[in-house]
């Protein structure tokens, strides 16, 4: 009894670890491009993500479907999304732009979260990637 006690346990655990963090990225309009940015903070390019509910937008050919949204939701905790809007199959208007703590999607209108990666009535959230504060001046966004 004992051991089937322990095996159940054990595989309970197993069952609930998740190596995604609770990032879901499946959605039929966006593709899994391979996504690893290393940002320097100390630039001028990037100087707003010193400060809370700043973002930036990165396109530099490597980040992402549409580029990559990064933004400082408070307390050392960073988050990136993919710049194409999720509800819209890609074109001309789906690269998404930033309006205070919100990205717009220019096709519909739709305005998303930077702290959720929501938008109200919309099947599918942001894209998220990873974000790691490497130390205090850099963070790596990747999936």
């Amino acid at each position: 009894m004992k051991r089937y006690l322990i095996f159940s346990l054990f595989i309970a655990l197993f069952l609930s670890c998740s190596k995604d963090n609770g990032i879901n990225n499946n959605n039929p309009y966006l593709p899994n491009y391979p996504v690893d940015l290393t940002i320097n903070l100390n630039l001028p390019e990037y100087n707003n993500l010193q400060f809370v509910s700043n973002s930036v937008y990165i396109d530099n050919g490597a980040a992402g479907v549409r580029g990559v949204f990064v933004f400082n939701a408070g307390s050392n905790n960073y988050v990136a999304f993919d710049a194409a809007c999720p509800n819209q199959p890609l074109s001309s208007c789906s690269t998404m732009t930033i309006n205070g703590i919100k990205a717009v999607c220019a096709c519909d209108d739709a305005e998303y979260s930077f702290f959720t990666g929501q938008a109200q009535g919309k099947q599918y959230p942001m894209k998220q990637y990873r974000v790691q504060q490497v130390n205090s001046s850099t963070l790596r966004v990747y999936n």
